[in-house]
């Protein structure tokens, strides 16, 4: 797991001698830094997902993309890396752009919910959520707007949208 963050510092032309540190530093973030020494094959699919995100978060991009992170992973997996994912938003300051075709988890995680249609692509509206930056998921999902604001995206892909 190590080595593979190393190996994307590398590609990053970050030097020699701060690759180790960086890579243990994002390991910890992701709450793996037990598991450095283990090969992709010796994680579940979850732990793999973790190494991905610090992966791509140790080149301290601006703009991370991700496309669908979750939607291989088992309901109880996904629900500790959306957990996860917004934690280590909060401390870095990386802009995520992520693609879902999950209400909940655009709700969960995003401060817009950017809703397309398909066909060719367009964008059918844009929400901006009023949910705090520093609240947790279960506090967004309480939030007394959640529900109106779940309903009303729900509507935008149902009616309209068509295939989104």
């Amino acid at each position: 797991a190590l080595e593979n963050i190393v190996f994307a510092l590398a590609a990053a032309g970050v030097a020699r001698g701060e690759r180790h540190k960086r890579a243990r530093h994002f390991l910890d973030l992701v709450g793996l830094e037990h598991a450095a020494d283990r090969y992709p094959h010796q994680l579940s699919g979850g732990m793999n997902q973790r190494v991905a995100i610090a992966r791509s978060l140790s080149v301290e991009p601006e703009v991370l993309l991700m496309d669908e992170p979750f939607g291989a992973l088992d309901a109880q997996t996904r629900e500790t890396l959306q957990t996860e994912l917004r934690r280590l938003w909060k401390r870095t300051s990386a802009t995520i752009i992520f693609i879902t075709h999950d209400i909940d988890e655009a709700l969960s995680l995003g401060q817009k919910v950017v809703v397309m249609a398909a066909g060719p692509g367009r964008i059918v509206d844009v929400v901006n959520l009023p949910f705090p930056a520093e609240a947790s998921i279960d506090d967004v999902r309480a939030h007394p707007q959640y529900g109106h604001l779940r309903h009303y995206v729900r509507s935008l892909l149902s009616h309209g949208a068509g295939r989104a």
